[in-house]
């Protein structure tokens, strides 16, 4: 019995000499309204981590009481994207589709540049025009209702409130700006010459 206290107290002493990297930890970071904005620094390139993430609880069909969901808004591999994730499964690519609307602005009922992740439970936008739009609509906005439609996962919506959104915008977005959607030109009218 005393060997086992021993080899406890000797296991505690080891882990409690290890710590986390601080880049995996939310240690730092700073608030702002209902958004929390990474604070910690790539120790490989130096940069600091560009990504913010607000929380808000789901609900969904197949839930009898709603779960929490992150957004989270950052810079992967040099493109902007918006991430969703959830606590229980929402859909696949081949059967759901994710609607959103900012405050009364006109909604977005089917995001065509979206993709579920493999565990079904993760959906990002990442078309650079659509995750622009996103931007877009958000910029000013107080809140951000999301639908996701699923034939086999049911029904999920999550209603974010943005406050202090714009600090993160500029936080998520600083080292890969958000392209404005692409627009095709105006051709140039012709003008008459009497």
């Amino acid at each position: 019995m005393r060997v086992a206290y021993l080899w406890c107290g000797v296991l505690a002493i080891a882990l409690g000499g290890c710590s986390r990297d601080p880049y995996v930890t939310s240690d730092g970071d700073a608030i702002s309204g209902n958004w929390r904005i990474a604070r910690q620094t790539d120790r490989i390139t130096g940069s600091p981590l560009a990504s913010v993430a607000i929380v808000a609880m789901a609900s969904n069909t197949y839930e009898d009481f709603p779960k929490p969901s992150m957004m989270q808004l950052t810079c992967f591999d040099g493109k902007p994207l918006a991430r969703f994730s959830f606590e229980f499964k929402i859909g696949s690519d081949v059967n759901t589709m994710l609607g959103y609307r900012f405050d009364d602005k006109p909604g977005r009922d089917s995001v065509p540049g979206v993709r579920f992740l493999q565990k079904h439970d993760t959906v990002v936008i990442e078309d650079p025009a659509d995750v622009s739009q996103f931007v877009k609509d958000m910029d000013g906005s107080r809140s951000l209702y999301v639908r996701i439609r699923s034939i086999t996962h049911g029904r999920t919506t999550i209603e974010y409130n943005l406050d202090g959104s714009g600090p993160a915008l500029r936080a998520a977005f600083a080292d890969c700006p958000v392209m404005p959607a692409v627009v095709a030109p105006v051709a140039p009218s012709k003008k008459r010459v009497s």
